[in-house]
């Protein structure tokens, strides 16, 4: 079975993931930096997508899997930049 969100919060340092099975997941906005650079309104308007399987910001260009996060994944998109 899948591991799906359904609700987002964020406090100053925090973002915290509500997931279908009643777990609360923590990860922290540094593993983020768009998030964290973001303003709290715009951290606000995100959609869950793909059934609870992630989260997606369109003024962020800012897209997260519920998997990713779960593994401890933070933003590869630096380390990409960074091997090219």
């Amino acid at each position: 079975m899948r591991t799906l969100a359904k609700g987002l919060r964020f406090d100053d340092e925090m973002m915290w993931v509500e997931l279908v099975d009643g777990r609360q997941l923590g990860v922290p906005l540094a593993y983020f930096p768009r998030l964290l650079d973001a303003t709290p309104e715009q951290r606000c308007h995100y959609v869950i997508s793909g059934g609870g399987a992630g989260i997606h910001w369109d003024a962020l260009d800012e897209d997260i899997s519920v998997e990713g996060l779960l593994a401890g994944r933070g933003d590869l998109t630096a380390r990409h930049r960074a091997a090219a």
